[in-house]
């Protein structure tokens, strides 16, 4: 059975969290607004004591944790919820760059098809944007940037506590895509000063589908004047309506609290595999897309000259399960926007793979540098 290598696309669920859901779908299936009887109670008190974990391991407000279907459906409230506001006052310039999630990107487009002005900034070849490219955009007319914390493609930390420090000190707004970083780097997401923040639930060993918004309050209680994108109750202070998934925040919190535990020791672990990734590969040629200074341990995009991704993909299926980039556009044979907005050439770009696990991956990568040699000496 191949080694599954593609955690940055999804995560199994940790047996502890698929044991907690088991046991709150089974014994705890009322709905959390019922409020006339001692199942809807349950419901309330376990999604409340969800909340309140997360809200924790943030160090942010209770209240400002709301729950949503994932960071898609986060994201595209921190942006497309500003609409209407941007409109209204004028402030319609939004900044964001070309290596987010197509759930920013797509989104950013959709407010330039309604009047707003959007600046796309590209980072050099080290797959990071520098601070400066953004700040020296920001004018009085900046009602948002939008930054992701880590790029799920090459595993590469954006700068999101220097542009954050930089914001505070002006009326713009800061949105931070967390989708990659929660759960690993959850110190610095504690200690960086933002206004918004995306995460999820499958990234980390929870369920897939679940995920949160933080919308935070400023120094008068007031919220960014986000508007909510569908209607039809009042559930999570009435921006997303709906009946919460109570064994889904249950199974998120759970996960989120045992990463934020046992990170250290993860990543550690995580390290070990990719120091034993490229002892393995020594001798090849390749090359790494991303500077690995600013790289997570648990992810690794590579380029093996002379070597066609789809054709290690089709060879190695039986050995790996790893892909070429974001899920979101695993659909499209197209070339990778993210690298190819690194300025790297189309030749290696189709050569990149990526590969990304977790502190209890077993792996040994002898069946792929057999494959990588024998194509290398063919050619």
């Amino acid at each position: 059975m191949a080694v599954y290598l593609d955690f940055n696309a999804s995560s199994p669920v940790d047996e502890r969290v698929l044991e907690r859901m088991i046991e709150i779908y089974r014994s705890h299936y009322g709905n959390a607004d019922s409020r006339t009887h001692i199942f809807g109670t349950e419901a309330k008190e376990i999604v409340s004591a969800s909340r309140k974990t997360i809200a924790e391991i943030l160090s942010v407000d209770t209240t400002d944790v709301l729950f949503t279907s994932g960071s898609t459906e986060s994201n595209n409230m921190a942006i497309l919820g500003l609409l209407e506001y941007a409109n209204e006052t004028g402030r319609n310039h939004f900044i964001t760059t070309t290596i987010e999630h197509k759930s920013v990107l797509e989104a950013m487009k959709h407010l330039e098809k309604h009047g707003c002005v959007v600046d796309f900034v590209a980072p050099d070849e080290t797959g990071r944007i520098k601070p400066q490219q953004i700040l020296e955009l920001v004018t009085d007319k900046t009602l948002l940037v939008s930054l992701m914390h880590v790029n799920s493609e090459t595993g590469i930390i954006q700068p999101i506590k220097e542009v954050g420090e930089a914001l505070e000190k002006t009326p713009t707004y800061f949105h931070i895509d967390a989708t990659q970083g929660f759960g690993k780097l959850n110190d610095e997401l504690r200690n960086t000063k933002y206004d918004m923040l995306s995460v999820t639930a499958h990234k980390l060993g929870g369920p897939q589908g679940v995920g949160a918004i933080v919308l935070k309050r400023d120094k008068s209680y007031k919220r960014p004047p986000v508007k909510p994108l569908m209607y039809g109750g009042q559930q999570e202070r009435g921006f997303r309506p709906g009946t919460t998934p109570v064994a889904l925040v249950a199974g998120f919190a759970l996960a989120a609290q045992l990463c934020n535990d046992e990170c250290e020791k993860h990543m550690k672990k995580c390290a070990e595999i990719k120091a034993d990734f490229i002892e393995s590969i020594k001798g090849l040629n390749y090359s790494f897309n991303g500077a690995q200074e600013y790289c997570l341990p648990t992810t690794v995009n590579v380029s093996f000259h002379g070597v066609d991704a789809e054709g290690i993909f089709l060879a190695m299926k039986e050995n790996y399960a790893f892909s070429n980039g974001s899920a979101c556009n695993s659909g499209s044979h197209s070339p990778s926007y993210v690298l190819t907005s690194m300025g790297l050439d189309e030749v290696r770009v189709s050569e990149a793979i990526r590969i990304s696990w977790n502190y209890n991956t077993k792996v040994d990568f002898f069946e792929l540098v057999d494959y990588v040699k024998s194509m290398t000496d063919s050619n």
